[in-house]
């Protein structure tokens, strides 16, 4: 019998306000310590909002995405000769900014293009625009490809790096919240707030184990769909999420109580948190009430187009340490979120499989399928 092939991580690395580097995240998270401060990057003084989660040093964002790419590869056990024919799916912002804070300046395409040139990966580049679901895309499209025998192994790669006119944009929007605190499904919630974030995966099959690297875990499944319910608010029964979700387990074989944790969406704006609860019902019926949800947004913010990426590895990094990350920022239940949110401290777990979900503006759902074990 042939064995199925599986897309494997076998190479981890994020930035984000927390640290540097895949343990820095572990930490950060599990600590559930928020990471919001004053921005000193550019000139709040206009703004309503004043606060994000930025590193303190940061290079361009074309600096930190190479260096990312290259600690994954190292992580991963790649030499040059090996990232060789190795494609680069890259998810940044769309203007040609890409992705802005301190950066080149040029356009997605070419920044993916030079990227490759620089970590030697001679591939073909993809880049992927798609707002808050534009890393999670890019993680499904590699696992398919991996998956089904088109390519042995894929880089990944996400950065946001927090800049003035995306958050001018959210604060003039009212999103952002103005009590500083992101806080997930609970009551007395006032919305999101902005996070840098970037980092890369390897996925591979097998050839990984034959190196003699350790898979941090695998991509069991995934699902993505629309609702095309409003340009910027959710679907309140949330159908499309769900929809995801059914992907998602369907691809992988297996039913809803196999999900040991949910790293949620979950930004703290009061119409999606409770269009997410309402769609983790929907999918995963009885059992949405008992497994532990928690979003990591709460404490290192929102990083858009990177953030699908930057929680894939937090969720995976986490379920493979045996602790789930606690939602920070937590007031009181709402009834409208009838979910097992992770409060106080950080939760032990023998879970083998975790969904972490993405949505975006325009009605996109992503849900990526972590197992581990």
């Amino acid at each position: 019998m042939v064995e199925a092939r599986v897309a494997q991580l076998t190479g981890v690395y994020a930035v984000s306000a927390l640290g540097r580097g895949a343990d820095a995240q572990l930490a950060g998270v599990l600590a559930g310590v928020p990471a919001f401060g004053p921005v000193g990057r550019f000139d709040t003084s206009a703004r309503r909002v004043t606060v994000a989660a930025t590193l303190p040093d940061v290079g361009t964002l074309a600096e930190e995405l190479a260096d990312a790419i290259d600690a994954a590869c190292r992580a991963a056990g790649l030499d040059r000769a090996q990232r060789a024919g190795c494609a680069l799916l890259l998810a940044v912002h769309g203007g040609p900014a890409a992705g802005a804070g301190p950066t080149l300046g040029v356009g997605p395409a070419l920044l993916a293009g030079q990227l490759a040139a620089r970590c030697g990966l001679s591939g073909h580049t993809r880049v992927y625009t798609s707002a808050c679901v534009s890393a999670s895309t890019a993680v499904a499209d590699a696992a398919a490809q991996v998956t089904r025998s088109a390519v042995e192994r894929v880089v990944v790669a996400a950065g946001y790096l927090v800049e003035s006119d995306q958050f001018a944009l959210f604060d003039a929007g009212r999103a952002l919240a103005v009590d500083g605190a992101v806080r997930p499904f609970s009551a007395g919630r006032r919305g999101l707030l902005l996070g840098d974030g970037v980092a890369a995966v390897v996925l591979e099959s097998s050839t990984g184990r034959r190196r003699g690297v350790d898979p941090v875990a695998t991509v069991a499944g995934w699902g993505r769909a629309g609702d095309a319910f409003h340009p910027c608010q959710p679907e309140p029964g949330g159908t499309g999420l769900a929809r995801a979700v059914d992907g998602a387990l369907r691809r992988a074989g297996l039913p809803p109580q196999a999900v040991g944790y949910v790293n949620a969406n979950a930004t703290g704006t009061a119409q999606s948190d409770a269009a997410e609860a309402a769609a983790l019902h929907r999918a995963l019926g009885g059992h949405a009430t008992r497994v532990p949800v928690s979003s990591t947004k709460s404490v290192h913010g929102h990083a858009l187009e990177a953030s699908g990426l930057l929680e894939l590895v937090v969720t995976a990094l986490a379920l493979r340490h045996g602790e789930l990350p606690v939602n920070a920022g937590w007031l009181a239940r709402d009834e409208s979120c009838p979910l097992n949110v992770v409060t106080d401290r950080p939760q032990r777990t023998e879970a083998t499989h975790a969904l972490t979900l993405n949505a975006a503006f325009g009605g996109a759902n992503t849900a990526l399928l972590v197992g581990v074990g």
